[in-house]
């Protein structure tokens, strides 16, 4: 039996490394790390942000895309994270490494506490639920705006770094970790079952598997992932307001890039992320029109590319 399991693992691990996404991503992330090099801060810090994105879509992707649960509220848990850490590096000049492992710790705990009444509707009630989140949130933050900042924002004394290339470096190791801790949860057992529930969850069911609890503990590496960018982000932008972290506005663009990137690929999430907030820098210049059409370009890959970006590549792959 071990050894048949061990010659599976085996055959996995060989058909990976024969796989050209394999090396074409790792050629892609070589080329990103050499980046800082070649070109200037300004697009060093627009990247950035981008990468800090991409871990919130990728963390939104392992619950939609695996457990087919449409959580409408993404900000919620970032914001959580991102609040915590910069109130106690505000108001009480904790460390930054411990008022960012606060912050994560924060968000897992207010993903269980939204996730244990949220998971017991489905479908839209599920989605509801977690978008009223995110409107008590805003206005927990306008109503304690002595402790919060308010609408005008929270504005932290302490920062990763002022270089703009250490900045870009640490968010890029964070997304390529994060991306790789995320692809191999979503390929165990964990993430087959969470495959299974979210087509049919009451055949899932049925063949013994506990839907509850892995959704509850995708739920809650969401919330990891979701809170500790949050707060990393924070600490780079040295700012945390509604408009940046919590609005609608953000959490469709995290959504937004999960699905232009590819739903259940995880690393689609990340390299639509990248494309979405690229976009919208590009097309500032046009003003208000930025936005009508990087929503127009997601909604063209959506129709013609339901696969999103990753399946292009993957039908590429196969032909």
């Amino acid at each position: 039996m071990s050894g048949r399991a061990a010659s599976s693992d085996g055959a996995e691990v060989a058909a990976l490394l024969r796989s050209p996404r394999l090396w074409l991503t790792l050629a892609a992330l070589a080329a990103l790390v050499v980046l800082p090099f070649w070109v200037s801060a300004y697009i060093l810090g627009v990247l950035t942000v981008a990468y800090y994105f991409g871990v919130f879509s990728m963390a939104w992707d392992l619950l939609f895309g695996f457990a087919n649960e449409v959580n409408f509220g993404p900000t919620f848990l970032i914001g959580v994270g991102a609040y915590t850490a910069g109130i106690l590096d505000n108001l009480y000049g904790w460390p930054l490494f411990v008022c960012i492992a606060a912050g994560t710790l924060a968000a897992v705990l207010g993903g269980l506490v939204l996730a244990m009444p949220a998971l017991r509707v489905t479908g839209p009630y599920f989605g509801l639920t977690t978008l009223v989140a995110v409107l008590i949130l805003q206005n927990l933050i306008v109503v304690f705006a002595g402790l919060t900042g308010g609408e005008i924002g929270l504005t932290v004394p302490d920062v990763i770094s002022v270089e703009a290339h250490e900045n870009y470096w640490i968010a890029l190791g964070f997304m390529a970790v994060s991306g790789v801790v995320l692809w191999t949860l979503s390929r165990s057992p964990m993430g087959l079952i969470l495959q299974a529930s979210g087509q049919d969850a009451v055949q899932a069911g049925a063949l013994g598997f506990n839907v509850t609890k892995h959704k509850l503990a995708a739920f809650v590496i969401s919330a990891f992932f979701s809170g500790l960018s949050g707060a990393l982000l924070v600490f780079y932008l040295g700012t945390a307001s509604v408009s940046t972290l919590i609005s609608i506005t953000v959490g469709v663009q995290v959504i937004i890039a999960a699905v232009i990137g590819g739903r259940r690929t995880i690393i689609g999430a990340a390299i639509g992320a990248i494309f979405l907030i690229a976009m919208t820098e590009v097309l500032r210049p046009t003003g208000e029109l930025a936005t009508f059409i990087v929503s127009a370009i997601a909604l063209l890959v959506v129709l013609f590319m339901p696969n999103g970006f990753m399946g292009v590549l993957q039908r590429g792959e196969r032909g």
